[in-house]
């Protein structure tokens, strides 16, 4: 299928997940409230922790905002488009992926379409306050150049996230069940980028780029943002997830090539 197409025939699947949704409408928006106070909540503890002190490792409040803030956007766009990989484990432990193969359509399309989370607009709502914040908080010269850095920040950070719920689907194929390890890369890695990752050392600096590459999108554009290095090409950091999303694609395509079927 062409891609305005299949841009047609997720805007239907996002439409028919959120008529389902709104058909409950008191607990939707409970729910959104709920999300929106448990990230408000975390931006509370960065106050409280700034309370105290005036800089973390040369990161001012405002600096600490933007990266909350980016990150936290980036997620909740993450779990928006695409946690239907995150659920993925059922589809492949029910029987419904054998379904999937039988559509003319991109796989991949029928997967992230089966669950379109509108209840994250709690949390995004929350980073739309904290980005506004965090730039009257700091010190950053506006051009097209910081127009374009917190862009890509944002969307590079957004297919990260779900090139790692991608890989967390692939290993369905094999484990059947979603594994705890992938959790702790996708939600626990979060959490620490949410500050600059450079505060927690060299050790978690070299894991968040050779393997994980949290500091395409966080660390290394963040620097240019914040005026803290001549290195204006650092802003094109986040291009480089476009070689994760490929390798987590050849992995997604391995664990489709060796899919057995439950049968039902």
């Amino acid at each position: 299928m062409k891609f305005k197409e299949n841009m047609k025939l997720y805007v239907k699947y996002a439409a028919v997940c959120t008529q389902g949704i709104m058909q409950y409408k008191l607990s939707f928006f409970l729910m959104v409230f709920a999300r929106f106070m448990i990230a408000f909540c975390e931006l509370i503890a960065i106050k409280f922790l700034f309370s105290g002190l005036t800089q973390i490792k040369g990161y001012t409040y405002g600096d600490v905002l933007l990266c909350f803030s980016m990150i936290q956007m980036s997620f909740t766009f993450a779990e928006l488009f695409g946690n239907g990989f995150k659920v993925f484990s059922g589809m492949v432990r029910r029987g419904e992926f054998d379904r999937l193969l039988l559509r003319p359509c991109s796989l991949i399309l029928q997967v992230i379409g089966s669950r379109f989370e509108v209840g994250r607009t709690g949390p995004l709502l929350t980073a739309l306050v904290t980005l506004v914040l965090g730039i009257r908080h700091s010190q950053i010269t506006w051009n097209l150049l910081t127009v374009w850095t917190i862009a890509a920040m944002i969307i590079g950070g957004m297919f990260l996230f779900i090139g790692l719920f991608m890989l967390e689907a692939s290993l369905c194929f094999f484990t059947i069940e979603d594994t705890s390890l992938m959790n702790a890369l996708t939600y626990g890695a979060k959490e620490h980028s949410k500050y600059p990752i450079d505060i927690y050392g060299k050790g978690v600096m070299r894991f968040c780029t050779y393997i994980i590459p949290y500091t395409l999108i966080q660390y290394y554009p963040l620097q240019v943002l914040l005026g803290k290095t001549r290195e204006w090409y650092f802003a094109f950091c986040p291009l480089g997830i476009l070689v994760f999303l490929v390798i987590c694609y050849v992995v997604w395509q391995f664990g489709v090539k060796n899919y057995q079927s439950c049968g039902s």
